[in-house]
């Protein structure tokens, strides 16, 4: 069996597991800002913006360090800055990798690549800065309006994936990871 053909399983299985833990964000999202936003509560949340950044890294071939791990949720706010009183929030996590600064546009090329394949909008990217590595691809879900990045970290070694939710309104029946 060739090296590609051993793969393609394996593609089509990250796959399936991706769009199984996207179902829980495949309720229609609003195309009004005023209609309501899909229900995930922010512990499930979180773990869905795990399992995005580790299927990122597993494609570049590098590791993520969990200790490094940052969830910030913070309320959606309006265009006025209001916010609603049903607690609604936007998740932002990131996780750090350590990863050889030359290897950096290497492994943000094959996750851009695997972004675009798997639907999302790629809305920038560079792979060096002043000749140096300094690598960065920035995609958006269109319909799931999710966006998530993986980045250089100026001159170092380490590398950050990252995940934005769309507003999302918590379910009630579970308890949430603080804020």
């Amino acid at each position: 069996m060739t090296a590609s053909a051993s793969r393609t399983p394996r593609r089509i299985i990250a796959t399936a597991l991706l769009l199984a833990a996207l179902g829980g964000c495949s309720s229609a999202h609003p195309a009004n800002r005023s209609d309501t936003p899909p229900v995930k509560s922010k512990t499930d949340a979180q773990a869905w913006a795990q399992q995005i950044t580790e299927h990122m890294a597993r494609t570049a071939g590098i590791e993520t360090d969990p200790a490094t791990v940052d969830a910030f949720f913070s309320p959606c706010t309006g265009k006025e800055g209001e916010t609603a009183s049903d607690d609604r929030y936007i998740l932002m996590y990131s996780v750090k990798s350590q990863v050889p600064r030359a290897q950096h546009p290497e492994a943000v090329r094959k996750i851009r690549d695997m972004l675009a394949g798997e639907g999302l909008t790629v809305k920038g990217y560079r792979e060096t800065v002043d000749s140096k590595p300094d690598a960065l691809v920035d995609a958006f879900h269109p319909n799931r309006r999710y966006s998530a990045t993986a980045s250089s970290s100026g001159s170092s070694d380490r590398m950050y994936l990252r995940i934005t939710t769309p507003c999302l309104l918590p379910s009630a029946e579970r308890s949430s990871p603080a804020s």
